[in-house]
């Protein structure tokens, strides 16, 4: 006999609207141009999305130069430096840019701040394709990255000690109770320092942490559905750790359910990745079966109705 298990399905979870216009962009690209149509770096942080684009005539390059002169080429959700479509521009490719809306806000915001002369600094994890671009956005060397509050000290003021010459933008996809403890940390060295009018952590993130916050707290597990190298995936398994669901894992398709020690789990949270499509859910939903006498509840904690356009040249296709 199958052990009983109840199953909190979060809800919002997966796809955001950033995600979605990115894929979006992608398909009607394909259809408007036909195949190949090359896409710079993963178009979203899901190999399970980037294989099916595949499928479909998309081919995935690391930079630019993979791109032949006569295809059209997309830039991912993540964003990229601006050397990236200047180069694209000097080579006459015809380019679609996919940068998520809220991550394009981030960009204008530093460069606001760096026009108006202030010493950006950028809350953000080192190596993320998201930061490469955000920091890609202004001139070598004037954007210092900061990715806890133990790094604040280290901020060499240019220009005031009390951060009036000062700003800060942040990754979208952070976490939001790890991003105030930096963010409180900056205030107090630098009380003057500017900061944005709205913050830059994106609503779906924003969203997808209150959901596993309100969920974890009754349950002994979690899962994730998300990649390795998703920062709002990753950050979710840590909100439902310190949250209370001590096994917190994150999940790519169900072949990993099997793994998993499970042991003791009555009460279980299940949520996606903003970059993670549902039908993965469904899948761990299957896997869960095979193990558990299954039991789903589904827990609405906030409803979500985001939409963003594709770009003006794809309009017509879609």
């Amino acid at each position: 006999m199958k052990p009983s298990l109840t199953v909190k399905l979060a809800a919002p979870r997966g796809f955001c609207a950033g995600v979605v216009r990115a894929i979006d962009i992608v398909e009607l690209a394909l259809k408007k141009y036909g195949p190949p149509v090359y896409v710079r770096h993963e178009i979203v942080h899901n190999r399970f999305v980037v294989e099916g684009l595949e499928a479909k005539g998309a081919a995935f390059i690391d930079e630019l130069d993979e791109a032949p002169d006569d295809r059209p080429v997309i830039f991912s959700a993540h964003g990229v430096p601006k050397s990236v479509p200047e180069e694209a521009q000097r080579r006459n490719l015809q380019f679609v840019d996919a940068t998520c809306p809220l991550v394009s806000k981030v960009h204008r915001e530093a460069e606001r701040a760096n026009a108006e002369g202030k010493q950006v600094i950028l809350i953000g994890h080192q190596g993320h394709p998201e930061v490469i671009g955000t920091i890609g956005q202004l001139p070598q060397g004037t954007v210092t990255l900061i990715g806890e509050p133990g790094d604040v000290a280290g901020i060499e003021a240019q220009d005031g000690e009390d951060g009036s010459n000062m700003a800060y933008v942040t990754q979208t996809t952070l976490s939001i109770d790890d991003t105030a403890d930096v963010i409180v940390a900056l205030k107090e060295r630098f009380p003057a320092i500017k900061e944005p009018k709205a913050g830059d952590i994106c609503y779906a993130t924003t969203n997808r942490q209150e959901a596993v916050k309100v969920i974890a707290p009754d349950c002994q597990g979690f899962l994730v559905v998300g990649a390795p190298n998703s920062s709002n995936s990753n950050r979710l398994v840590d909100v439902a750790r310190k949250s209370g669901a001590t096994k917190a894992y994150l999940v790519q398709r169900g072949k990993d359910v099997a793994t998993l020690d499970l042991d003791g789990v009555t009460e279980l949270g299940l949520t996606a990745g903003a970059s993670a499509p549902e039908v993965l859910v469904e899948e761990i939903l299957d896997a869960l079966k095979e193990r558990f006498d299954v039991t789903v509840s589904v827990e609405v904690v906030r409803d979500e109705n985001v939409f963003f356009n594709v770009p003006r040249e794809l309009r017509n296709v879609a």
